[in-house]
């Protein structure tokens, strides 16, 4: 995708502040307001942008713990995949979820309340999943880095 200097820096301030107000971003990108406004509606339009979001700390909500979850299919046909995806969509503790390469099909991020409630999804939710072969779980003791932001840089 073609992006220009002007596009780069846009995205750049909006993966930052996403709720900034048009003025200050144009001034901070060095383009007139109209401009500003016109590249990012170009940017929305060609699904660069794909929407704005409040980050929301996990913690305040109680939801202090992440899992990642490995995942084998019995099969990996089509279908079956198909089939896994669609049911995974429903689980809400899922919050990423991955089609890998090597020993596992799936690779999820979870968050919950605990221990406690990691066993209740698990076993509620995971291993009823279809055509689940295997489930493996490591609890993340802690987060080194988080980001939303994407590397723009340079093309």
């Amino acid at each position: 995708m073609d992006l220009d200097d002007f596009d780069r820096q846009i995205l750049q301030v909006l993966q930052a502040e996403g709720r900034i107000p048009n003025v200050e971003l144009a001034r901070r990108v060095h383009l007139s307001e109209s401009a500003c406004l016109r590249r990012v509606r170009a940017l929305e339009a060609r699904e660069v942008i794909t929407g704005y979001h409040a980050r929301v700390d996990p913690v305040g909500l109680g939801l202090d713990t992440s899992v990642f979850v490995h995942i084998a299919l019995q099969h990996q046909d089509q279908a079956d995949l198909e089939s896994f995806e669609r049911a995974v969509e429903e689980i809400p503790e899922v919050m990423e979820c991955y089609l890998m390469t090597g020993e596992f099909d799936y690779l999820l991020r979870v968050v919950v309340r605990g221990s406690a409630d990691f066993e209740r999804v698990h076993s509620q939710r995971l291993t009823r999943l279809p055509g689940v072969d295997r489930v493996q779980s490591s609890f993340a003791l802690r987060a080194v880095k988080q980001t939303t932001e994407l590397p723009i840089g340079d093309p």
